[in-house]
């Protein structure tokens, strides 16, 4: 099946060149100047920011525990720029990210859940029912955990470059968050001990020590939602669970890999990606 869905790419792209080169310009950009605003319920307070019109996308970026909005730009596509002329693209910081304005309590016993409120809690605070997603890195596990919370409401998704576990190395999700995030977060959090952080990592990475985290083989074997996958092999980025996702699910579909480079096939996979959202809003939403 993988190989059918990159056979359809590569004729899909091929037809999409010429858009695809004034759509790369917008991943090349710097965050919008959009102003920031804020949402607060029950000892959260969510930084986001929102741009442009049309069908809701909600784009979540990269970093790991450190995902916050100015981090877009870091990444091969930058959702919130690239997206912004054809959805209204909303993106946030995410609770506790270092260098982000997001905070709230550390949820040792349901981070992914906890992490599923504030991005539904958001949607809510916007008035929004449906909504497409798109996430990069660790926006992987965030968006298989959105589709099994709420399957009437994420139309579709993509999933570049999604963080899963590793067997040949499976502390590195781990370590990151003891390593790079931890020592930032309790400068500013003196009062979470270590030892609390170490059970909120437990709890992210190895509670469930197999495929993305946040979900389960199973239920990506049943999830209906249609979503295209981006696969990377980086140490946090594993092929190997891209490619699962996209053989498992049932309306999944995959890009070539690599794509980030050189940078004309990037711009015809964005291109892809922004397609495939299109495609998927809801008739009343196209234009």
């Amino acid at each position: 099946m993988v190989d059918k869905i990159r056979r359809n790419f590569l004729t899909v792209a091929a037809a999409s060149a010429a858009a695809a080169t004034a759509q790369a310009a917008f991943s090349q950009t710097t965050t919008s100047s959009a102003p920031h605003q804020f949402y607060e319920k029950n000892g959260v307070r969510i930084r986001y920011q929102e741009v442009g019109n049309g069908f809701p996308l909600l784009a979540i970026p990269g970093g790991g525990l450190n995902s916050r909005v100015d981090a877009w730009p870091a990444f091969p596509i930058n959702a919130f720029e690239a997206f912004k002329n054809d959805f209204r693209v909303i993106t946030m910081d995410q609770r506790n990210a270092n260098g982000g304005e997001s905070t709230g309590p550390v949820p040792v016993d349901n981070p992914w859940d906890a992490f599923a409120d504030d991005q539904l809690g958001l949607m809510n605070h916007l008035g929004i029912n449906k909504f497409l997603f798109i996430g990069n890195c660790i926006g992987g596990p965030f968006g298989l955990k959105l589709m099994q919370r709420a399957p009437d409401r994420v139309v579709a998704a993509v999933l570049s470059q999604p963080v899963g576990h590793r067997p040949e190395n499976p502390n590195v999700m781990y370590d990151s968050g003891r390593d790079v995030w931890a020592p930032e977060f309790r400068k500013r959090r003196p009062e979470v001990s270590m030892a609390t952080i170490e059970q909120y990592l437990t709890n992210l990475y190895r509670a469930q020590p197999d495929f993305a985290y946040s979900v389960s083989r199973q239920f990506v074997a049943s999830c209906q939602t249609p979503m295209l996958v981006m696969p990377d092999d980086a140490p946090a980025h594993a092929y190997q669970v891209a490619v699962d996702i996209a053989s498992l699910a049932p309306k999944a579909e995959v890009t070539v890999f690599p794509w980030v480079k050189p940078p004309e096939l990037k711009a015809r996979t964005t291109e892809l990606a922004r397609r495939f959202l299109q495609a998927h809003q809801p008739p009343m939403a196209k234009t």
